[in-house]
């Protein structure tokens, strides 16, 4: 478990199983988010993490309180700052991060993120014009453990990206589909204008379409190299088969 020591206390951040087990039973959606949605993504450890987030919606964030009963909860409220997050509060619109620790002077080990949602679609805190389905928001990794689609936490990752978010997109890259890589070029290029992760994501998906290209070609020369086969022959009808008188249709309803 890795330590981190932060302004307002050290980080023993939880493990992704140790949140499922945490929030598995909560009502609501829920997803791991940050550079363990990364992890999660490709299958493997990249690196070590000073926290872990869960991503939860702001119409389900008192399950929050629930899963984590007896724990101490405490908003970022304003940013930069903690207080105590009050049992049964609803904390208002621009209050996204709780952090979260079994009890007093303990470590911190969850943070809580608490995004947006709009008639059915997850909506950006980055830019409200960036939204989708919420259906289409989340994946499970192989030993189901809900995580951020990659190209949506890529996308929070963009806007002053750090080392370690640098090596993220560069580890998942090879893993992304071709609707996440358009989705990620546009909502890169919506929000930010020439971001320098756009270039990387063109020339992969040149690269998927070149390799797409190839395995065509080659299954096209395959099937034109196929010799062909003597037409079938039908088979023979007897005359007697031809002339027998068929059977009265009531004579086999019964």
């Amino acid at each position: 478990m890795t330590s981190i020591v932060a302004p307002l206390g050290p980080w023993e951040p939880a493990q992704p199983s140790e949140v499922a087990a945490l929030f598995s039973a909560m009502p609501c959606p829920w997803w791991v988010a940050g550079g363990y949605a990364i992890e999660l993504a490709i299958g493997r450890p990249l690196r070590d993490h000073g926290d872990i987030d869960v991503m939860v919606l702001r119409q389900d964030q008192l399950h929050v309180q629930r899963a984590l009963h007896g724990w101490e909860w405490w908003a970022a409220d304003p940013p930069g700052t903690l207080r105590r997050w009050h049992p049964r509060e609803q904390l208002r619109a621009g209050v996204h991060d709780i952090w979260c620790r079994p009890g007093p002077g303990e470590p911190w080990r969850i943070q809580v993120m608490i995004d947006e949602t709009s008639d059915g679609d997850w909506v950006s805190r980055r830019d409200p014009a960036i939204r989708r389905p919420l259906s289409g928001i989340g994946k499970a990794s192989s030993d189901g453990i809900p995580y951020l689609a990659p190209e949506i936490q890529l996308f929070y990752k963009a806007k002053t990206p750090r080392p370690k978010d640098e090596a993220d997109f560069t580890a998942v890259l090879p893993f992304l589909a071709e609707a996440q890589l358009q989705w990620l070029s546009g909502a890169l290029a919506r929000t930010f204008g020439e971001h320098p992760w756009r270039a990387a994501l063109a020339a992969t998906r040149l690269e998927s379409a070149n390799r797409r290209a190839a395995i065509l070609a080659a299954l096209g020369a395959a099937a034109d190299g196929e010799p062909d086969l003597p037409p079938r022959r039908s088979p023979r009808v007897s005359r007697d088969s031809r002339e027998r008188p068929l059977m009265r249709r009531d004579s086999y309803q019964h």
